[in-house]
């Protein structure tokens, strides 16, 4: 027995692994029935109801020969190059500061300055130092301020983030829709309106899932050279009307009308491209009424795309009936966000699968489907990189009760399909997360 920070560890006689006090408690009082519980459903270990992890993703053929297609007939210079520094750029950008948020700033910036004059001149504040002093504020400000740099898609930059972000993009489009494929197999969209659709890697994402039983989507981008690069790539690269997805229609602005709903509605890194947090408000509440059944939006999955997230979900949710994200009370500089890889364009000769890290949020029009009142375990998001060690599987979970856990699942404490299921899991995938029969202890193993 040995105590770290807080909390008493001992070594548990069933798992000899070390646990805490209760958790060990738990694992005497509730291993024995965690196994009797089918949550498989008839699956393997490998692929059992919570794995959502896609295997490493790769463009649709007929899109990368597209691209290739229309980068080579641009002859851009340096493409490599730009496009690299593009992508350092764009996961570096942050939100801008608001305009409260400066003056806030700037009170207390006056507020330091001034005491610091006083204890100088005990004569008292005269005009010019005032003056001095607002000078002094307006460069700090200056100086320490974040200058966000608007960007505008023309072609020539259009083409750039082709071959920086098309494949990315769709990789982490593709992961976040999975969710939906997976978690509600009996939804298929008939309609889908892309917000900041770029270079359309919503609509082939969509179109990868679901097929042909998308009958119309609607592509709204600002740019009007994005549009044009977008269209080209649906018809291979070339001007023949004959594009590879029917029925997709460009717009530069959002539909007028609010009876115009969508079944499936996407933006994904463009509430980032949005200057202020009042812009950033008006177009969620705008795609919240246009969504008829899922909202999915992505951004990159840094600490100001987790943070833009989490002002959608405040926004539409209110909070009144869901959970505030544990990582941002308990872990605020640390971004929720998960991992996918994939295959970049062949523009270069080393083709290395990358790493393209994102944040998601996914809000359904209709009420989650719960757990029928038998089943005795919630699932639980592992929000981490799965350790395996000998005899017992390290897990960082984001529970339905709103808490963070660690988790050291073993055989002998949470049964051999649990454990197995651990192992077979990686970061981004649910996982079961039992309730104790005995009340008495505690009421969810942990």
């Amino acid at each position: 027995m040995y105590l770290l920070g807080s909390r008493m560890y001992v070594k548990c006689t069933r798992c000899h692994v070390a646990l805490c006090l209760k958790d060990a408690q738990r694992c005497q009082s509730s291993a024995a029935h965690l196994e009797q519980h089918d949550f498989l459903k008839g699956a393997p270990h490998r692929k059992h109801p919570g794995v959502t992890n896609l295997k490493t993703v790769r463009l649709p053929e007929q899109l990368q020969v597209a691209a290739q297609s229309v980068l080579k007939r641009a002859d851009v210079k340096s493409l490599s190059e730009k496009a690299h520094k593009l992508s350092n750029f764009l996961w570096s950008r942050k939100r801008a500061t608001e305009t409260s948020q400066l003056r806030e700033k700037a009170v207390l910036l006056e507020k330091k300055f001034l005491e610091q004059e006083r204890d100088i001149h005990t004569d008292g504040i005269d005009r010019k130092l005032e003056a001095r002093i607002r000078k002094r504020v307006l460069s700090e400000l200056r100086r320490t301020t974040y200058h966000r740099t608007p960007l505008r898609y023309d072609e020539d930059l259009g083409l750039v983030y082709m071959a920086a972000r098309l494949a990315g993009g769709y990789a982490a489009v593709l992961r976040a829709l999975n969710e939906i494929k997976k978690r509600d197999p009996v939804f298929v969209p008939y309609s889908l309106l892309d917000f900041g659709s770029g270079l359309g890697t919503g609509t082939w994402a969509s179109h990868t899932l679901w097929g042909d039983s998308l009958k119309e989507y609607v592509c709204v981008d600002s740019s009007g050279d994005m549009n044009t690069l977008a269209e080209q790539l649906l018809r291979g690269g070339n001007d023949v009307d004959n594009p590879v997805i029917k029925q997709v229609y460009f717009r530069q602005f959002l539909p007028v009308s609010p009876k115009v709903q969508f079944d499936l509605v996407i933006a994904a890194f463009s509430l980032s491209e949005l200057a202020t947090l009042d812009e950033r408000l008006n177009v969620i509440f705008t795609l919240w009424r246009k969504t008829n059944s899922y909202l999915v939006l992505v951004e990159n999955g840094t600490k100001d795309g987790h943070q833009i997230l989490m002002e959608a979900r405040d926004t539409i949710l209110k909070c009144t009936h869901e959970l505030p994200c544990p990582k941002l009370i308990k872990q605020h500089v640390v971004p929720c966000n998960f991992s996918q890889f994939y295959y970049p364009l062949p523009l270069l000769k080393s083709q290395e699968r990358q790493q393209e890290k994102l944040s998601y949020l996914i809000i359904s029009r209709s009420d989650e489907e719960k757990p029928q009142k038998t089943e005795r375990w919630d699932m639980a998001r592992l929000i981490s990189q799965v350790r395996r060690r000998p005899r017992h599987v390290q897990c960082q979970l984001c529970c339905a009760n709103g808490e963070l856990k660690q988790l050291a699942v073993t055989a002998r404490c949470h049964g051999k399909d649990m454990y197995r299921c651990a192992r077979s899991s990686d970061w981004g995938d649910l996982l079961p997360v039992f309730h104790a029969e005995d009340d008495n202890t505690e009421n969810k193993t942990r």
